[in-house]
């Protein structure tokens, strides 16, 4: 490699980016120094960094882009989710971007994605911003300097913020996009500085090359495991739980957001930290990833005064207020984060409507049915136009990301759940005793003590023989569980009005129903008997 590791700095010629300043594997607090003295972020009152990603706040799903070549062409699920590219277009784009980042000041950083050496995937990151590249620190893994010094990238991310694309000459949509290259093996992204387009670059990646190449089902979930080495897999979207309800103090935390399922019957984690959503938090209620927010993490549209205090409530950026952090900044981790077959899966929707049960055991049908679902729920005010609950689906709880199609990662998952002998619970971890507006969200004790009662077995033990069939989703809903009052696992008896429950229920059910329809011509019976009975 051509590179002075005491000035670390590393030539960018080979990508035909020239003549630019770099700086080569810095460290936390090196890049945290750099970005305050360029104004482009501040310091809380424990020191943790906070930056502006500026005009997106979130990921900008419909300007991502696959570009359909030979490798794509066939196998990729083609759509509005995944929209193709012409390799011509690319080819012109990735020439302007680099253009653009040549004489600059960049950041550059190697890393790798995957846990189990096995399926190791080497990257190097290359920066416009200082904070980005400190966010590539903390979410990809971190090799040591015997890696580094023989490293050999599998893929590259070029990541510039503040270049913005011509959409009638680069035939992108609007200004940003973010662009996967499966021929060149790049990532493309630019227009945009919100940081969570580079760790999911590279999580749709994987995505496409773990079951094409390499038989392994790439899973957008947390995982945990237990004194017994019993692990547990939440799959859930934005919101739900997934990086709350898997930081488990009585349990170690193989990762927070993607991992992949081997043939030779692994979990493991694709990254090397977690980005969690810090709307509302609070000491009490989620108290490792509070105290995770310390220096080496980054906080991204936060509110805090002029002492540096955060108010976490505060959400007049945006909802989607973040922190990534190293998830060596969580106590109880897995060391490596890998994992074995799981005992118990839990599927995490906030169901809005209040009408799915608090919890409820699947069979393999129902599985099969509600992961090629994915659903959950937008509520008032996180997006502009919403006044009530609005049924919210993607597929395998990951659609964004998902380059194929998503029956193809459902039978992954049937094969393997089948094999492993795992029990798949339902979880709602959103609204009982009515919908929102009018109930109130599940109380989190109370969801993490079904979650436990299910891991340890006494859910299942209490409720074998006595599980109530849910008149309109037939999902087996239990009647008792221990440290959850009898009446909160009956959604309809929390709300004390049988018609309004039933009505309600019946329009979720015909939601389903309908999003369903698109993959009806892929679905076995089995599958189809898996949704609503109505």
């Amino acid at each position: 490699m051509n590179f002075d590791k005491n000035s670390k700095t590393i030539s960018l010629e080979q990508y035909g980016i020239k003549q630019a300043k770099t700086h080569y594997q810095l460290t936390a607090e090196e890049l945290q120094a750099i970005t305050i003295a360029k104004g482009m972020g501040s310091e809380t009152e424990n020191g943790t960094l906070a930056v502006n990603t500026g005009e997106f706040t979130g990921r900008s799903p419909k300007d991502r882009f696959i570009v359909k070549d030979q490798i794509t062409r066939d196998k990729v699920w083609w759509g509005p989710i995944n929209i193709p590219f012409e390799p011509d277009d690319f080819d012109a784009l990735y020439d302007k971007v680099v253009q653009y980042l040549s004489h600059k000041e960049l950041f550059v950083r190697d890393a790798y994605a995957c846990a189990d050496s096995n399926y190791k995937l080497n990257i190097r990151v290359i920066n416009e911003y200082p904070w980005s590249n400190m966010f590539a620190l903390n979410m990809f893994l971190r090799p040591d300097q015997a890696t580094l010094d023989d490293f050999q990238s599998d893929w590259l991310i070029v990541n510039a913020p503040g270049f913005m694309a011509n959409p009638q000459r680069d035939k992108t949509r609007q200004h940003n996009f973010a662009i996967l290259n499966f021929s060149r093996k790049i990532a493309l992204i630019g227009g945009t500085g919100y940081t969570g387009e580079i760790k999911k670059g590279i999580f749709s990646a994987l995505n496409f090359l773990l079951p094409v190449t390499r038989d392994a089902l790439p899973m957008h979930c947390s995982a945990n495991v237990g004194e017994a080495g019993d692990t547990a897999i939440f799959f859930g979207l934005s919101g739900t739980g997934k990086t709350t309800l898997s930081a488990d103090p009585k349990r170690r935390l193989i990762g927070d957001d993607e991992h992949g399922w081997t043939a030779e019957d692994t979990v493991f984690n694709f990254e090397g930290g977690c980005y969690a959503k810090v709307i509302n938090l609070s000491l009490d209620s989620e108290p490792d990833i509070y105290r995770a927010i310390k220096p080496g993490a980054i906080l991204e549209n936060v509110i805090m005064d002029e002492a540096g205090v955060v108010d976490f409530s505060d959400t007049s950026i945006t909802q989607n207020t973040r922190v990534s952090y190293p998830i060596e900044h969580i106590p109880n981790i897995n060391i490596p984060s890998i994992g074995h077959d799981p005992k118990n899966i839990f599927f995490l929707t906030a169901d809005a409507f209040g009408v799915l049960p608090p919890i409820s055991k699947l069979s393999p049908g129902q599985a099969a049915y509600h992961f090629i679902s994915g659903y959950t729920a937008k509520v008032a005010g996180t997006e502009a136009g919403i006044v009530e609950p609005v049924p919210s689906f993607s597929a395998c709880f990951g659609a964004p990301f998902m380059p194929l199609h998503p029956t193809v990662y459902a039978e992954m998952l049937s094969k393997k759940m089948q094999a492993a002998g795992v029990n798949v619970w339902l979880v709602n971890t959103g609204w009982t005793g009515g919908a929102f507006g009018v109930g109130h969200r599940m109380k989190l004790s109370y969801t993490r003590a079904m979650i436990t009662a299910a891991i340890n077995g006494s859910l299942e033990a209490a409720n074998k023989d006595n599980y109530h069939i849910h008149s309109i989703f037939g999902v087996s809903q239990p009647r008792i569980c221990p440290g959850v009052p009898t009446e909160v696992l009956s959604p309809r008896m929390t709300w004390n009005d049988d018609e309004a429950y039933y009505k309600t229920a019946h329009k979720l059910a015909d939601s389903f129903k309908e999003n369903f329809k698109k993959f009806e011509s892929y679905a076995n019976e089995e599958i189809m008997a898996g949704g609503p009975l109505v």
